[in-house]
């Protein structure tokens, strides 16, 4: 595991943390940076060490701008290849099985809101904002539509669509596109990271799989599947030591099984 020139990658404990290193490009999004954050999130269901992922972008004035609009090549496909990098990442996402958490210390836009939506959970910094300014150079936010639909009302999504103008972190609170809004960004992250390192590891993997396989399912096949699920997770190892734990009065010792 190492840092590419425009992905910072590190590892603490069973916390990866995933860095966009272009700070001078407020954090656009280059094919190496797709490609970096595609590669990590794919390998992450492999390591079952791994407790948590954490992205963010470096500095303090971006999160992520979205595609990098200098290049002129942002909306140049391969249209013989029938899926594109940036939906290919949000395909990683939504595979994996570790909690992923936003961490969005500065703007947040275009698709960069792809980026944020993609995760679980999501803290901000009070000077965060958040846009979809894509009707402002003609094209329109299309691949994030499918991860931020399912996240906010469908008039505050049109209204950050059509209009193209950005909101401020309390109002991306208020509206569900973060979790919490903090000044002690790194505090409120650690704070959260600690609510989950100590729970179950299976209970979580096992329930994220849960969660984004229900999307979209009808009630019937919604209730068919929770009913199967939950027979099997009862099965796992630290669903019994979490009712031992409890039937003893003792922290639970987890064997991520």
């Amino acid at each position: 595991m190492a840092d590419t020139e425009e992905l910072s990658i590190s590892r603490e404990g069973g916390v990866l943390r995933l860095t966009i290193a272009r700070e001078a490009r407020r954090n656009a999004m280059s094919a190496a940076v797709i490609a970096g954050l595609t590669r990590e999130l794919t390998q992450a269901n492999a390591d079952r060490g791994l407790r948590a992922i954490v992205l963010s972008g470096a500095g303090d004035k971006a999160f992520c701008a979205g595609a990098d609009l200098a290049t002129g090549k942002s909306f140049q496909f391969d249209y013989a290849e029938p899926q594109q990098g940036f939906a290919n990442l949000l395909r990683a996402a939504h595979a994996v099985h570790v909690p992923l958490i936003a961490r969005v210390n500065g703007a947040c836009m275009a698709g960069g809101m792809g980026l944020l939506a993609m995760c679980d959970l999501a803290v901000a910094a009070p000077h965060a904002r958040f846009g979809l300014p894509e009707v402002k150079v003609g094209v329109f936010p299309a691949q994030v539509l499918t991860v931020l639909q399912g996240l906010i009302g469908r008039r505050a999504l049109a209204e950050l669509c059509i209009t193209g103008e950005p909101i401020a972190a309390r109002q991306a609170l208020a509206i569900g596109l973060v979790n919490e809004v903090s000044e002690d960004l790194d505090g409120a992250i650690d704070r959260l990271l600690a609510r989950i390192v100590d729970k179950s590891p299976s209970a979580i993997r096992r329930g994220l799989y849960l969660m984004k396989h229900l999307e979209g399912l009808p009630f019937e096949q919604s209730m068919a599947f929770t009913e199967s699920q939950i027979g099997l997770i009862a099965q796992t190892e630290d669903a019994t030591e979490g009712q031992a734990a409890f039937r003893e009065k003792r922290a639970p010792n987890w064997s991520g099984r």
